[in-house]
């Protein structure tokens, strides 16, 4: 399944609303509020690269008062969850 992290540069004081916004959309998988250059990252799957890619251009970046995104893919395989 493809996946992404997207991470998020937001106008001041508006973390909180950008965060309820993304746990609102559909392929959603977590969102977190995080310290240093960025200030949300995300988590975001889909059942294709290319609804992936529609939803963090459509969607993700037009959020009022997100300001820019860094997008990095998921190399699926690679780095599998620890058991």
């Amino acid at each position: 399944m493809p996946t992404a992290y997207v991470l998020i540069n937001c106008d001041l004081g508006s973390e909180d609303e950008i965060i309820r916004e993304l746990k609102k959309m559909p392929g959603t998988v977590e969102v977190s509020g995080v310290y240093g250059v960025y200030d949300i990252i995300a988590k975001v799957s889909s059942d294709s690269m290319e609804k992936l890619r529609e939803t963090i251009t459509w969607h993700v970046r037009k959020i009022d008062k997100v300001r820019s995104t860094l997008t990095m893919i998921v190399i699926e395989g690679q780095g599998e969850k620890k058991k």
